[in-house]
């Protein structure tokens, strides 16, 4: 049965879609391991950017899924 190109743009959507989400998530898996990292080296930076070491802990344990709070 022949593909309609409505469906085909709809899976070419669905595609870059999914793509863009998984970039978003490596995103956030890498973000938070660096501002991990960075506690570990130079526990005064979380004083020079603002957040308290609760709000820090709170961010670096979120899954790769959840949204970040603006920093």
């Amino acid at each position: 049965m022949p593909v309609e190109p409505a469906e085909v743009s709809r899976r070419h959507y669905s595609l870059a879609t999914l793509r863009s989400i998984i970039a978003t998530w490596g995103e956030r898996i890498r973000f938070r391991w660096e501002l991990e990292q960075k506690l570990k080296e130079d526990p005064h930076l979380i004083d020079d950017i603002g957040l308290t070491r609760q709000q820090f802990e709170a961010e670096i344990a979120k899954s790769f899924w959840q949204v970040s709070n603006p920093l």
